[in-house]
């Protein structure tokens, strides 16, 4: 069945309506990849085999009929930061590591609505909380991709780099993602692929396992922005259980991908070009600019002043909310309970076995900055310094229709090569954080490959709720670069 990996999301999706192929082929095909591949890549920490052959069967039933939603009988991957009614959802951490939902979170219950089939839930860093995926309390993962020159493991990003990995790989056609800071654009770049960070409001919140919920947004992630186009008109739409929804109409985002860039305005933000930025890197965002110069848009330099200050304000204002998010998690409202003779102990007990040392840090990190003495000092001078960083975007807007700028400062780097400084990790986020902070749309396309041959990616940011000017400049983009590199490690290929 290796051709079926050949398939797009949309090209699968036109198959499957003039029914060339089953859904129940399609997605044996995908569980066949996923049994021959993930033993290594561990991008799964749930498969779903039955429950997906259940799914297709009834997409193949609807298909029959002439029926189906826009993602009848699609094989996808859940992040497993979405609660699933009746599979586990862990979170990727050990005290929710035998949590099963008693209810559906709003985003894959609009995919299930459509007809998606679910493969199983995806690996993630712990609680989200990570740029390498090696936080996982179920193992990391390795990203498909390979140095030219090197066997090494290499990271797929994070936190959504099971996701990213099981589409690179053909595991999957689409997965969910979530971004807090970059969790879907770094790990798409850093595997080759598409991923949409929308507007803060755009998708639902209700029943994602939340980090930061002021900056938390659920997102696509695939092969091509058109396969991105069609998952994020499934997810997206006004949920009365998230008070944080935005009740805005929901565009066919598909068609904005043929709408041209004539005539668009694109700012370069000079803030963004850091001292010691990688040669690659730079090089790439010249050509991107080239590509949309040849399109016929105009280049504007602009200036995003407190984006400089954006790492440090998204770590103060992300782990407060952790710190607060993460207080449920005590072994008595959630969480695996570790019982000790005293209700103090037993929380104690509790989250020195329940959590990760990436997340011990950001929930002491996050508590100190709120506490008595120090919450002016940083978390308010963080939420300030937040909403002139929004500013600063709202003006530029004023001026282009859409940012360029890179993905990430570099490509995929092995597991061995992660720093011992955890600022050193952070700083993956530099180039992903303000969008974030600012809540505006965002997304990234592999573009090209480093000099060790693994992908880099180029970002768009946009106006709130612009997702579709940004699909018709990331189209163009991805038109240009023409990107059609697989990984070493992919359905049909190499094992």
């Amino acid at each position: 069945m290796a051709e079926l990996h050949d398939f797009t999301l949309a090209s699968a999706r036109d198959a499957l309506k003039a029914r060339e192929i089953s859904a129940l082929e399609l997605t044996e095909a995908h569980l066949e990849a996923i049994e021959k591949l993930d033993d290594r890549l561990n991008s799964f920490i749930t498969r779903t085999p039955e429950l997906a052959r259940e799914q297709a069967r009834r997409a193949d039933e609807a298909l029959a009929r002439g029926e189906g939603g826009k993602l009848c009988g699609i094989p996808l991957g859940i992040k497993d930061l979405f609660a699933t009614k009746g599979t586990r959802t862990t979170a990727a951490s050990r005290i929710l590591s035998n949590f099963i939902p008693p209810y559906e979170s709003t985003v894959t219950a609009n995919l299930q609505k459509d007809g998606g089939v679910f493969l199983g839930k995806l690996n993630l860093d712990e609680f989200a909380m990570g740029s390498t995926n090696l936080t996982s309390a179920f193992g990391g993962v390795e990203n498909p991709w390979k140095y030219s020159d090197s066997d090494a493991r290499l990271v797929p990003g994070g936190s959504s780099g099971g996701s990213a990995a099981a589409v690179a790989a053909g595991l999957v056609l689409g997965a969910t993602g979530t971004d807090t800071g970059g969790s879907i654009r770094q790990p798409a770049a850093f595997c080759g692929i598409a991923g949409i960070k929308p507007t803060y409001g755009r998708c639902s919140r209700f029943g994602t396992v939340a980090f930061a919920s002021s900056l938390d947004q659920a997102g696509p992630m695939a092969r091509t922005l058109q396969d991105c186009a069609i998952m994020l008109e499934s997810m997206a739409g006004f949920d009365p259980k998230d008070a944080t929804s935005v009740d805005v109409p929901v565009p066919d985002y598909e068609a904005a991908l043929g709408r041209g860039v004539k005539g668009m305005r694109v700012g370069i933000p000079r803030e963004y070009r850091l001292a010691g930025l990688d040669p690659e890197i730079d090089a790439l965002w010249e050509q991107g600019i080239a590509w949309l110069k040849e399109a016929g848009v105009e280049i504007v330099d602009v200036s995003l002043p407190h984006t400089r200050y954006g790492l440090p304000t998204y770590y103060i204002v992300a782990l407060a909310e952790a710190s607060s998010n993460l207080a449920r998690y005590d072994g008595v409202r959630f969480g695996e309970r570790q019982m000790r003779d005293t209700l103090d102990g037993m929380y104690e007990a509790t989250r020195a076995a329940g959590f990760g040392d990436e997340v011990k840090r950001r929930i002491l990190l996050g508590t100190y900055v709120l506490s008595s003495g120090y919450y002016d000092a940083y978390y308010l001078r963080a939420q300030k310094v937040r909403t002139l960083l929004r500013q600063d975007f709202q003006k530029a807007f004023e001026k282009v229709d859409v940012l360029l700028t890179p993905t990430a400062p570099s490509g995929a780097f092995a597991w061995d090569e992660k720093p011992t400084d955890p600022i050193q990790v952070y700083l993956n986020d530099v180039f992903t954080v303000p969008a974030s902070l600012a809540g505006v749309p965002a997304l990234s396309v592999p573009a090209g490959l480093n000099s060790r041959g693994v992908p880099l990616g180029l970002q768009l940011i946009g106006r709130d709720f612009e997702e579709e000017t940004l699909l018709a400049a990331g189209h163009v983009l991805e038109q240009a670069a023409n990107f059609t590199h697989r990984p070493t490690l992919h359905a049909g290929g190499a094992a």
